[in-house]
């Protein structure tokens, strides 16, 4: 049958929505099947082909092929779709079980396609072609600046027309807290992430994310754009405050003094965009502690100390400066830690040289203790920034001989008792360890697991002897303990006991309501 008028549908919603014409094709050969399969009474499988070149159309009506089912009397389950493979094989010998028979049957008209059933299913095909067409143009561009105007807000949520009938979506905990945004506004964000599905929005922005800031200052610093000048990190408090650390790779060129610009003007416009969040613009730093100071500006830092294994830093401020480097509700401190990547602490500079004292102290009287030395040897050792036994024990001689008043005797000496406290300590954390062993009889007694034995030699319980002594209030203290387990146990542990003397397990049976 050749209908002219689907190339001219074909063509009209091609140009318009700017699709590939094949799907505007399989959009119409879905109609014609609805269309086909209303016509009958029973729900039969049909296939439309149209010739894309001249508009005809053929419609065949399908079957699969399947084995005769034994439980219908060697029927089939559903006529109206499927067919016998011997009577299949009567059109098509080279037919198989699972492939699909058809046979051609008269088409309906395009003309008289229910206008409503023709529409929905073209409408829905082309759509589904313009989502994923928008997938496919943004999909590339997640993490770059989208510029859109405000569409419509509903409850705080944000949609932006980007122009083309493609709309981008920011919930409300992706906008600036209380930033004033009215329909028809521009704004830009922060293109986080690009979703392909059926329905909803598919396009993600966020006016919340640190990359934000980072994109806005690529754009307002041309520095910034070509390489001289890199962004090593921001962190944010929206439409409050934020921190933005910055490189120079060039020695001859200022980072922050670029980033601020003429007067303020490039910072003032990044400030603008944010709803009037103040930027504080940080010099990186190789070294981790001094970076740590410069993000902690404003507030001046006196002293600094570093935790390498808690990957942290105590901060010691003046009283005077003490809220100001904390900032309201701790925003200048979290901000920095953000930045940094360090858990910061900040201290008073008084109570953290009490602080420091004390710990000073401790850490002179464990020396005197362990390497058996004089109160003079032992101070010096933590003025040296000495903290444990092993770094005594391992630090370079060379570095142990800088140390003034120390020679190469008191250096050797020094690092051979640390040793030796080493060695001790082990020892005796081994023997303490296998004391806590116990022993196979216990392991190995029924009702007993490996973690409740453990538990039990922990307590001086470390045999079945052990255990036979013990009353049910003394195994009690064991978290998760039942009375009545915990009576079990000790008949278990008992059994030799019984074996010897009969008569005792009268007795204990009489003790625990056995």
């Amino acid at each position: 049958m050749a209908n002219k008028e689907i190339l001219l549908v074909a063509e009209v919603f091609s140009n318009e929505k700017d699709i590939d014409k094949e799907i505007v094709f399989q959009a119409i050969e879905s109609a014609l099947e609805a269309a086909t399969i209303k016509r009958h009474a029973n729900q039969i499988k049909v296939n439309v082909v149209i010739d894309r070149k001249t508009g005809d159309y053929v419609t065949y009506r399908q079957w699969d092929v399947v084995d005769a089912n034994p439980d219908i009397d060697g029927d089939v389950e559903h006529p109206a779709s499927q067919i016998l493979l011997e009577s299949a094989r009567m059109e098509n010998p080279n037919i198989n079980v699972g492939d699909v028979a058809q046979e051609e049957i008269e088409s309906v008209e395009f003309g008289r396609i229910a206008a409503q059933t023709a529409k929905q299913v073209i409408i829905h095909k082309v759509r589904e072609a313009e989502r994923r067409k928008i997938v496919e143009a943004y999909e590339s561009r997640v993490g770059e600046l989208i510029t859109g105007i405000v569409k419509r807000i509903e409850k705080g949520n944000v949609y932006l027309d980007l122009g083309g009938h493609i709309e981008a979506f920011i919930a409300k905990e992706d906008m600036i807290p209380k930033e004033p945004v009215r329909n028809g506004d521009r704004i830009r964000g922060y293109l986080r992430e690009v979703r392909s599905e059926a329905r909803g929005p598919q396009l993600f922005i966020s006016r919340t994310a640190p990359e934000l800031l980072v994109a806005l200052f690529r754009l307002e610093v041309p520095e910034v754009n070509e390489g001289m000048i890199t962004i090593m990190g921001a962190a944010r408090d929206p439409g409050s405050r934020a921190k933005i650390a910055v490189k120079s790779n060039d020695p001859r060129l200022d980072p922050v003094g670029a980033c601020v610009g003429m007067r303020g003007s490039r910072v003032q416009s990044v400030t603008n965009e944010l709803a009037g969040e103040r930027i504080d613009i940080i010099l990186w730093n190789p070294n981790e502690a001094q970076f740590v100071i410069n993000a902690m500006a404003p507030a001046e830092i006196q002293s600094i100390i570093v935790d390498e294994d808690k990957h942290s830093m105590d901060l010691a401020v003046s009283s005077e400066n003490l809220s100001q480097a904390i900032g309201r509700g701790g925003q200048n401190v979290r901000l920095a830690t953000q930045l940094t990547g360090w858990e910061l602490n900040v201290l008073d500079a008084t109570k953290a040289e009490e602080k420091n004292e004390a710990e000073a102290a401790l850490t002179k009287q464990m020396f005197v203790e362990q390497l058996d030395v004089d109160e003079d040897i032992a101070m010096t050792l933590v003025d040296e920034g000495f903290n444990t036994v092993e770094e005594v024990a391992y630090v370079p001689v060379s570095e142990m001989l800088e140390i003034e008043g120390f020679d190469e005797d008191l250096v050797n000496e020094l690092k051979n008792r640390a040793k030796d406290a080493l060695l001790i300590s082990a020892i005796a954390l081994e023997e303490k360890d296998e004391s806590n062993e116990p022993a196979d009889d216990l392991l190995a007694m029924a009702g007993m697991d490996n973690d409740l034995a453990y538990k039990l030699a922990e307590l001086g319980i470390k045999t079945m002897e052990d255990l036979a002594e013990q009353s049910i209030d003394d195994l009690l203290e064991i978290n998760g303990m039942t009375e009545d387990r915990a009576a079990q146990l000790i008949m278990k542990a008992r059994e030799p006991w019984f074996a010897e003397a009969p008569e005792a397990a009268s007795l204990a049976g009489d003790e625990y309501g056995q």
